[in-house]
């Protein structure tokens, strides 16, 4: 009898062992392969998602990504670490639209197609409670083909701001007089709605801004008690205006712009655009424009002006205690393109705030998105820069809407 049992027990152990040994490895996070500054370092928590445009992430952790295309008929990702351990390991895919927007406080989910604003309403572990029948807050936001995104912000007030951009690019081919745009009723500024009314249209918000051409970045800032917002530029000075620009021209021009936006404040577009290099607003060549002449001063100054063609698609305020002093309530800027005059680009930059206003030079904060050297390229750009978050804990989130990656940088002063 003893000896039997012994049998079965070393068995069992055998077995036992044996599970233990086929048991799969805990999966380490990914190392992102990105150039940070010294106590700086990124992990790939997801990729393969497909065109990951601009992301948020719940007081509980959760990241959630808006796809401009649909993965597996949904275009909205709940990615969730439930144990901790720095790797996803829940995932959640809902909303049968595509589109940009997104953004989440303490009772709703909010994300945009390019059309229509929706809210989502979460639980107490900010989850959403019925992903199949989201409320519509907006409606008929003009879109076309071009530059129809919609991306969002609310500040504390519960003000919902939508960015409407414009589909033409100097509206030059809609203007009657050759002095007036008539698209500037509908497109090319922000919009501000009630955050908690449902079903509202252009009627019932009001044209926050006007005169910009096409805004992707734009975040509200506690400090200063306004709102920011990234201006695309123009395109098309040598194609249509050889007389008076030649390709370097529109290699270099125009900036583009950062503006601290109040309510009724005109940036000028169409009208003008931005010389980053001699500081001037500049007549467009559609309105009489010559690359000389400058433009009517009652447009807004930028507060600050980037180099062209850099592509900002996100902007983000750090309010976190993660990183270093010198990056509290400073911007990081997420550029989806590169500068032909510097030979930079899809990358995160920052800019140094203080009292609310920018303060000094911007500079490349996470690089090497692109994967290749931007002066000598053998090859296209493996991942574009496009949204940012910030998680509870200080680390900053950047999506790429090439890949679909979806990365988290983190600080440690030990290194």
């Amino acid at each position: 009898m003893f000896k039997k049992i012994v049998k079965k027990t070393s068995v069992l152990a055998f077995v036992s062992a044996c599970l233990a040994c086929s048991s799969p490895a805990k999966k380490e996070p990914k190392t992102a392969k990105l150039t940070l500054e010294p106590g700086f370092s990124a992990t790939v928590i997801a990729d393969s998602l497909g065109a990951a445009r601009h992301i948020a992430v719940s007081q509980q952790g959760d990241v959630y990504v808006k796809l401009n295309n649909l993965k597996d008929g949904k275009g909205i990702y709940c990615l969730s670490d439930t144990d901790r351990d720095g790797t996803i390991d829940k995932t959640v895919a809902f909303g049968d639209y595509t589109g940009t927007g997104i953004l989440v406080d303490q009772k709703y989910l909010y994300a945009s197609s390019n059309t229509t604003v929706y809210r989502y309403k979460l639980d107490q572990n900010q989850q959403v409670t019925d992903v199949d029948h989201p409320e519509v807050i907006v409606k008929g936001l003009v879109a076309h083909a071009i530059d129809g995104a919609k991306p969002l912000v609310i500040d504390k007030e519960r003000n919902l701001y939508v960015a409407v951009a414009s589909y033409s690019d100097a509206c030059a081919d809609e203007t009657k007089d050759g002095k007036s745009c008539p698209l500037l009723d509908s497109v090319a500024g922000i919009w501000r709605f009630d955050a908690d009314k449902l079903n509202q249209e252009y009627s019932d918000g009001e044209q926050y801004a006007t005169g910009l051409k096409g805004v992707m970045g734009f975040a509200w800032n506690d400090v200063s008690n306004s709102l920011y917002a990234l201006q695309h530029g123009r395109g098309n000075f040598h194609e249509k205006f050889p007389q008076y620009f030649d390709a370097t021209y529109s290699a270099t021009y125009p900036a583009e712009t950062l503006y601290e936006l109040k309510k009724g404040a005109d940036a000028g577009w169409p009208y003008i655009y931005y010389d980053h290099i001699r500081h001037k607003k500049l007549l467009a060549p559609e309105f009489g424009g010559d690359g000389k002449k400058e433009g009517d001063s009652k447009y807004l100054e930028p507060a600050l002006a980037f180099p062209a063609h850099l592509g900002p698609n996100a902007m983000l305020f750090y309010t976190g205690t993660m990183f270093p002093e010198k990056y509290r309530n400073g911007a990081f800027i997420a550029f989806h393109n590169q500068s032909p005059e510097l030979h930079k680009g899809f990358c995160v930059a920052f800019v140094p705030f203080k009292n609310g206003k920018p303060t000094g030079n911007w500079e490349v904060f996470a690089d090497d998105f692109a994967g290749i050297d931007l002066k000598n390229p053998t090859g296209p750009s493996q991942h574009k820069p496009c949204g940012l978050a910030q998680g509870p804990d200080g680390a900053l989130y950047v999506s790429d809407d090439l890949q679909g990656t979806i990365y988290k940088i983190t600080y440690n002063a030990k290194g």
